[in-house]
């Protein structure tokens, strides 16, 4: 996802399953085998993952992991997506230094190899669905947005020999880019295949078109003149919300259909939460004030939880303060580790950037963004 610090979906037949078990998804001890300069702001770290967590973290080029550390004496968790292609025994994430994020600061001023650090199994939808081996497939990223887009491309361009993948990646200048490396070694090795197109908003170009910021005009001249959007299955789309947007609006105006595009974004703000509160304030409820009851069922156990309706908190927040094990990682709205089912009740959702419109008609909400609205609210996180 990206690194979610400046906030937070392989092969075909995995992806349209991919969040199917992010309830379950578990924290695990691992260890930092490498930790690797790609900028002056952005870090590559690699952990060991052992033979018997090989299943634990088996996933689809695109996902992310939450990583869980304490900082100055308080747990925060942050959501980063894995940027290369599955391999055995290792997974790695980028890690782009945010000046107001406190777990991104942390990461690149004191992690080194033989750290040890919790990272929750693999999730996220942000994942090639395409049911064929052949097609053309287009990425437009910007900055720590490359991130699961190096995952994706690898996983693409060896699905078979006819499938082409096209990136759009912007950056303010050469020294921004984020696996500069590896993406020239992919166009090596794919020369006919992968068409890579920089764009630099603070560095002349010879194409005027990929020198400035990517806004409304120079998009849609990208869209319009270099890319035949008639030919795409497939759009990704990965970095900060203005441009996200922007582009999810350009093409839905021409034409192109809204299951043809994912996305992943970026949340505003720290988005550090604090374990025990999920971005919260602690809630107190007092025996002379109108509450809500929240029930919900994790891992196979049952549980409430009685929430003041003055205090208007969200479902995770009043779920954690009785199970401390309820998943989440960015509470933003952004990354969908929260995910659960209302099995009865109503609630409404502040933001949403993680679920998919079928997932909302099936009842699945992110509690870290759900207010209950009945006296009575069930969740499902098992669902």
């Amino acid at each position: 996802m990206t690194t979610m610090d400046a906030v937070p979906p392989g092969p075909a037949g995995v992806a349209a399953d991919a969040r199917a078990d992010t309830a379950r998804a578990r924290f695990h001890t691992l260890r930092v085998a490498d930790v690797r300069p790609l900028t002056p702001t952005a870090i590559e770290v690699t952990f060991t993952v052992p033979d018997d967590l090989d299943d634990a973290f088996d996933y689809a080029p695109g996902q992310y992991v939450a990583l869980r550390a304490r900082v100055d004496g308080e747990e925060l968790r942050r959501s980063y997506s894995l940027c290369r292609p599955p391999a055995h025994g290792s997974l790695s994430v980028g890690i782009k230094r945010d000046p107001e994020g406190r777990f991104s600061s942390w990461a690149h001023d004191g992690l080194r190899p033989g750290d040890e650090i919790d990272v929750m199994s693999p999730q996220g939808t942000f994942v090639s669905r395409a049911s064929t081996a052949t097609g053309h497939v287009v990425a437009i990223a910007a900055g720590s947005g490359i991130t699961p887009i190096m995952a994706l491309a690898a996983g693409v361009l060896e699905r078979s020999a006819e499938t082409r993948m096209t990136i759009v990646y912007a950056n303010r200048s050469s020294t921004d880019v984020m696996f500069v490396d590896e993406l020239a070694d992919l166009k090596d090795r794919y020369p006919a295949r992968l068409t890579l197109h920089h764009v630099l908003s603070r560095e002349q170009r010879t194409a005027p078109v990929f020198s400035g910021r990517i806004d409304e005009e120079r998009l849609r001249v990208i869209l319009s003149r270099l890319i035949d959007t008639a030919s795409v299955d497939e759009w990704f789309l990965c970095g900060p919300y203005a441009l996200v947007e922007l582009c999810r609006g350009v093409l839905g105006e021409m034409g192109v259909p809204r299951e043809r595009v994912r996305f992943e974004m970026f949340t505003a703000g720290s988005g550090d939460a604090p374990a025990q509160t999920g971005g919260a304030r602690p809630v107190r409820v007092r025996a002379d004030e109108a509450v809500r009851r929240i029930a919900f069922t994790l891992d196979g156990q049952s549980a409430a939880v009685e929430s003041p309706v003055a205090a208007n908190e969200t479902i995770l927040a009043a779920a954690l303060r009785v199970r401390p094990d309820v998943p989440f990682a960015c509470a933003g709205g952004v990354c969908g580790t929260c995910r659960a089912r209302v099995i009865e009740g109503a609630v409404s959702m502040t933001e949403n950037y993680a679920l998919e419109p079928d997932e909302i008609e099936r009842g699945y909400v992110l509690t870290c963004q759900s207010h209950p609205r009945t006296d009575v609210v069930r969740v499902d996180y098992d669902g």
